[in-house]
């Protein structure tokens, strides 16, 4: 290691680093916003939920860099590419919590929420989603960590972030900067998992002391 490198290029790994969390955790946030409807579409119509799942999974098992090469002729060598490819990926991990943590809530919860007078949305907003939140979170947990590390294989096609530094490293037989990258991508997905960690026990405070 040589330790003099980094705070030389301090500049360069911040700028690499927060390219690399926009680039992990915002396809993972798209995700979320679309596998909640579709969550909410299987959990009522049980039908819908099997083709569906098999279409992400067969996206899900495309290489990341050929998606990324597929997705280049429409939206070129930019951030648009990376974020589409990641979001499609992060389907696959969030979506199945979802339908999961909404079918896991209670018969007898839904059905004493419908005696008491609430309509389907009310339920819907007030019960069901607080009740499945523990078990979408951890979909979600997942599906920003695998998109940290999935972010830095859009440097092989230009896309900056944390892969600069091992593909940079390796052309100049640097090893210092490899180290360096690997142990960012380790840390930007430690530091996220426990901001989701800490904001799972905040949106369900009666689950926290347990």
């Amino acid at each position: 290691m040589m330790w003099s490198w980094i705070p030389g290029n301090w500049s360069l790994i911040w700028q690499l680093t927060w390219e690399n969390a926009k680039l992990g955790v915002l396809p993972a946030l798209y995700g979320l916003v679309l596998s909640l409807p579709l969550g909410i579409i299987a959990a009522r119509w049980r039908w819908f939920y099997p083709p569906v799942l098999t279409v992400i999974n067969i996206l899900y098992a495309v290489p990341s860099l050929a998606l990324f090469i597929a997705l280049i002729p429409a939206f070129g060598l930019t951030d648009t590419t990376v974020i589409i490819a990641l979001t499609v990926f992060s389907l696959c991990v969030i979506l199945p919590n979802v339908v999961a943590g909404l079918r896991a809530v209670p018969p007898a919860v839904t059905q004493a929420a419908t005696a008491m007078g609430y309509g389907p949305l009310r339920r819907l907003a007030t019960i069901e989603l607080p009740l499945a939140t523990p078990i979408i979170m951890a979909g979600l947990r997942v599906g920003v960590v695998s998109g940290i590390s999935l972010a830095s294989v859009g440097q092989l096609i230009g896309v900056s972030s944390l892969g600069y530094l091992f593909i940079d490293g390796l052309q100049r037989s640097f090893p210092t900067e490899i180290y360096v990258g690997l142990v960012l991508v380790i840390a930007l997905a430690l530091v996220c998992d426990l901001l989701l960690v800490g904001a799972g026990r905040a949106l369900t405070p009666w689950t926290a002391r347990g």
